[in-house]
C-alpha cells in the first residue's frame, strides 16, 4: 500500500533529558483524525484560546519537504505518494519544535501519533504519555469532499485524488492500533467531526477544560 517504515539514524543530539525536564509538568494534546477531519482547523482555534503551542506535523513535514537537502528531498517524495513518512524523521522535527517553544502553558501537537511506532517513541523520548488524546470521527465521503475543495485552491502538493485516497488508506490501516491503545490508557476522548465547527469547537473545549482542571488539582 505504500507505507514506509524505515527505520532512520538516530539524532545525536541529546533530546531525552531536556525534553523531560522541559515538558514534566506541560498539558500535551494529540490531535488525531484523517485527511479533512478538521483536526487543524480545531488545533488553530483551540491554541489561541488556550494560549498553548500549536504544532502541526504534516505543516513540518511539508516545510522540511521544500528544503533542497536529502532529508527534505526524501521526506518529498513520501509525501507525494501519499505514504507514511519514517519516524525517525517526525520524531526528530517534533522534539525539535517542541524544545524550542518558551513559556508555553501547553501544547496541541495535530496530527500525531500516525502509527503505534510514534506513539511508544514519544513516550521513550519524554518520558511521559499526552494528557489527552482527542479523536475527530469523520466519514470517508466527507474527508473527500473537503479535500477535494482544498484542491482546487492548489495550496497542497498531496491534494490530489489519487493521493488523497492513498493518506485515507494509510490513515485507517495504521489508526486502528494507536485508538485501541490510548483507549487502554483511558486517556482517548471522541469527537464527531461531521458536526458544524462551533459545535465540534465547544465540545474539544470540554475536554480541554476537563483536562486543565485535572492537571491543576493535582499541583
Amino acid at each position: 500500500m505504500g507505507i514506509c517504515q524505515g527505520s532512520l539514524p538516530k539524532s545525536n543530539k541529546p533530546l531525552k533529558s531536556e525534553l523531560k525536564g522541559k515538558l514534566k509538568d506541560s498539558i500535551i494534546i494529540f490531535m488525531i483524525g484523517g485527511p479533512g477531519s478538521g483536526k487543524g482547523v480545531q488545533s488553530i482555534q483551540l491554541s489561541s484560546r488556550y494560549d498553548f503551542y500549536h504544532v502541526a506535523i504534516g505543516d513540518l513535514l511539508r516545510e522540511e519537504a521544500s528544503r533542497s537537502t536529502s532529508k527534505g528531498k526524501a521526506i518529498r517524495d513520501f509525501l507525494l505518494k501519499g505514504a507514511m513518512v519514517p519516524s525517525g524523521y517526525v520524531l526528530d522535527l517534533l522534539t525539535d519544535k517542541m524544545l524550542k517553544a518558551e513559556n508555553s502553558k501547553g501544547f496541541f501537537i495535530e496530527g500525531f501519533p500516525r502509527e503505534i511506532n510514534q506513539a511508544r517513541m514519544f513516550e521513550e523520548i519524554v518520558g511521559r504519555l499526552p494528557n489527552i488524546v482527542i479523536v475527530f470521527d469523520c466519514s470517508t465521503e466527507t474527508m473527500i469532499q473537503r479535500l477535494m475543495i482544498r484542491s482546487q485552491l492548489g495550496q497542497r502538493v498531496d491534494d490530489h485524488e489519487r493521493i488523497i485516497r492513498q493518506r485515507l488508506e494509510t490513515h485507517y490501516t495504521l489508526c486502528e492500533p494507536v485508538l485501541t491503545y490510548y483507549l487502554q490508557k483511558s486517556i482517548l476522548r471522541n469527537i464527531l467531526g461531521e458536526e458544524p465547527p462551533e459545535v465540534v469547537f465547544a465540545k474539544c473545549c470540554g475536554v480541554v477544560d476537563d483536562v486543565i482542571k485535572a492537571a491543576t488539582s493535582t499541583v
